[in-house]
């Protein structure tokens, strides 16, 4: 995963989605890459769904502590 210091952190970190993905599109409202993290294990697919709606890139990778991340980008 690219590491570019100007993308915005995201910590949805026991969320329980939708709102993983539900601050990541607010969040996307106000930038052009954002970086999420997220332990549910529907955050992926969701996150890809709402990419996918909105046609951002995705580049996922997993956090240290076995959580997901995913970098997303207009």
């Amino acid at each position: 995963m690219t590491n570019n210091v100007s993308a915005l952190v995201v910590d949805a970190r026991g969320m329980r989605c939708p709102w993983p993905a539900l601050r990541l599109a607010r969040a996307m409202r106000d930038t052009a890459e954002v970086v999420l993290i997220a332990d549910d294990p529907q955050a992926g697919r969701e996150v890809a769904a709402l990419a996918t709606e909105h046609g951002w890139r995705v580049e996922s990778d997993a956090a240290a502590d076995g959580a997901g991340r995913w970098r997303v980008c207009r």
